[in-house]
């Protein structure tokens, strides 16, 4: 009787442990090829555990008999991406639709619609998870000068001074302006030095205001987010001390100029966080190329912008092609003679040690939300770029330059379960990365579009 009794109790023991280990965690993946996005080499047969939204443990058991498992055989899993420019239109529409394609998180440099009331809006939207929607950082609004970018350049109605754009008429102004929008949950001050990314050109803002608007933000331990789009522009950002930059478009770096690798040498020093947005000439060259939107992995409400193709649509597109053609001094008038040369200076400030960011610029017309990053980690591969790079470049660099890095832009013990499981490798083709089988925010299933 006394064995009888013992042996049962075994079992009971066996089978409460069996039972709270299988309740121990929320989501295991097994069994699966890992990219954590640290540019570590690949790890295969890795398991991956998750409770309470975070990682709590990564191993390579060959059988873990858990609850909640997800056979990860032959496919990969990556953290979740960023996209660091993004100013969304309809962010109930826009947001389901970046889930959809693996964008975890967002970084907005302020924008037209943008209020102080629809940014709660949004935060809110992205610190849930049963509504697919990306986690929310964004900037304070635009300090610009009025009847300057972006104001004028893109003409519209939402420019309210006070609500989505200050206009800056002194340097006495900033300090009552920074120490205003500190007072929000904002991951930085967004300074729009830039004359416009075409013709007809505004005048840019002046250095002094640039100079004042860094002092002012680091007294509340602010940073200032950049707009720029050529080399001097570039050059007063730098000398002001800003430490991000959101677009890349424009700039011509020449490693052999000494002034230029001296503002490299200083970029360095402020450490620098850069977001490359070469989506912004791809999306000029769309009307021309109404085959873009033959790519299966695009939605169908993408698909429907080859419609707003008209004549006139196409014109503007071969304008702004034979004019990126004399601002980057090229003969070609195809894809790769506009991006190549961008993509191998990013390079060569990858490897000055610059933090290189991807983003895209989407709400911009033919810039499309979530889908258009996918384009823009393909036009870095194009250019020559290593993917396991690339996937750095949009999940842990970006995660860096949102200073979120202790709890996103990978997967490591201790951080949010924000991934992607894809059914193919995209070390051997970026474009794998759109081979998406599941999306993962806090380790649970966002649901994608159909």
């Amino acid at each position: 009787m006394k064995t009888s009794l013992t042996i049962i109790l075994a079992l009971s023991i066996f089978t409460s442990c069996t039972t709270n280990q299988g309740a121990e965690y929320d989501l295991v993946i097994t069994n699966v090829n890992l990219i954590d996005g640290t540019g570590a080499p690949i790890q295969q047969g890795v398991n991956v555990y998750v409770k309470d939204r975070v990682i709590v443990k990564i191993d390579s058991d060959q059988s873990p008999v858990i609850e909640n498992t997800i056979d990860g055989t032959n496919k990969y899993l990556i953290p979740g991406l960023f996209d660091c420019h993004v100013h969304p239109d309809s962010y109930v529409d826009d947001f389901p639709r970046l889930m959809h394609y693996g964008i975890t998180s967002i970084f907005i440099p302020g924008g037209s619609s943008c209020t102080d009331e629809v940014f709660t809006r949004m935060r809110a939207m992205g610190n849930q998870d049963s509504i697919p929607s990306p986690r929310v950082f964004h900037s304070s609004h635009h300090f610009t000068l009025e009847g300057r970018h972006p104001v004028k350049t893109y003409a519209s109605s939402n420019w309210v001074e006070g609500e989505t754009v200050f206009y800056l008429r002194d340097t006495a102004q900033i300090a009552h302006l920074v120490k205003r929008v500190s007072k929000q949950p904002i991951s930085g001050i967004k300074l729009t030095i830039e004359d416009g990314p075409a013709p007809p050109f505004v005048e840019r803002i002046s250095q002094d205001f640039i100079n004042k608007t860094v002092r002012e933000a680091s007294k509340y331990g602010l940073e200032v987010f950049a707009h720029v789009s050529d080399n001097e522009e570039l050059r007063m950002a730098i000398a002001g001390g800003t430490q991000n930059l959101v677009h890349y478009t424009g700039v011509n770096i020449n490693p052999d100029d000494t002034a230029h690798l001296a503002l490299i040498q200083r970029a360095k020093e402020l450490d620098v966080s850069w977001v490359t947005t070469l989506m912004i000439d791809k999306s000029f060259l769309y009307p021309v190329n109404p085959e873009w939107f033959d790519e299966e992995s695009m939605i169908t409400a993408y698909k429907e912008a080859r419609n707003e193709i008209t004549e006139e649509v196409r014109k503007q597109s071969e304008f702004y092609s034979k004019l990126l053609q004399e601002e980057y001094g090229i003969e070609g008038n195809g894809l790769e003679d506009f991006i190549n040369p961008q993509v191998k200076d990013i390079q060569f400030l990858m490897k000055e040690g610059l933090n290189m960011v991807l983003g895209t610029d989407a709400g911009n017309d033919f810039n499309f939300y979530g889908y258009s990053l996918h384009e823009e980690m393909q036009l870095m591969e194009m250019g020559g770029i290593q993917s396991i790079d690339i996937i750095k470049m949009g999940t842990l660099n970006a995660a860096i330059m949102m200073h979120a890095q202790d709890s996103l832009g990978s997967i490591e013990v201790g951080k949010l379960a924000d991934m992607i499981l894809l059914d193919a490798n995209p070390l051997v083709d970026i474009g794998n990365a759109r081979a998406i089988h599941t999306v993962y925010k806090g380790g649970k299933i966002q649901k994608r579009i159909n």
